[in-house]
């Protein structure tokens, strides 16, 4: 995939931040407020987060984040990929890019959560094709039957 170029993100562009909006109002729409864990352009700006972003030329592909949560773990945060381009291998490639930078850090585990309607099913077999499973709520996070819980282990 030598078309798909990708790089840290300053979180200052108008594609990202559209992009980023599209994200959170389709949390909204398809999951309980209560249970929507996306996070909007000024809580990405945190400083425990690096966000990246995949591109073809000028075109914005998609994104993905990751959460340090400590010294020896992490979260996959904000992954999308912009309509037009699903089906074309972008969010396996910030996934792979993730878990490089997640190795790199020396992590022991990468976590995410994802919601668990059918809406999710394709975000949970990508996740599972890339070695995460199932476990229970992580960090802040609580039981909830809207959403699902995964970590890999790293070695």
């Amino acid at each position: 995939m030598s078309w798909l170029q990708i790089r840290e993100d300053d979180l200052t562009g108008k594609k990202i931040a559209d992009l980023l909006r599209e994200h959170l109002e389709n949390m909204h729409e398809i999951t309980p407020p209560q249970s929507v864990h996306a996070l909007d352009l000024e809580a990405l700006r945190s400083p425990d987060i690096t966000f990246w972003t995949a591109w073809e030329g000028s075109e914005l592909l998609g994104c993905g984040a990751l959460k340090e949560l400590d010294t020896r773990s992490g979260e996959v945060k904000s992954m999308r990929t912009v309509k037009a381009h699903c089906r074309r291998g972008v969010a396996s490639k910030i996934l792979e890019h993730i878990i490089k930078e997640a190795e790199r850090r020396a992590y022991d585990c990468l976590n995410l959560e994802t919601g668990a309607g059918s809406e999710f099913a394709p975000a949970q077999a990508l996740y599972r094709r890339y070695g995460f499973e199932y476990r229970d709520p992580f960090a802040d996070y609580t039981d909830d039957p809207n959403s699902v819980f995964m970590t890999k282990k790293l070695a």
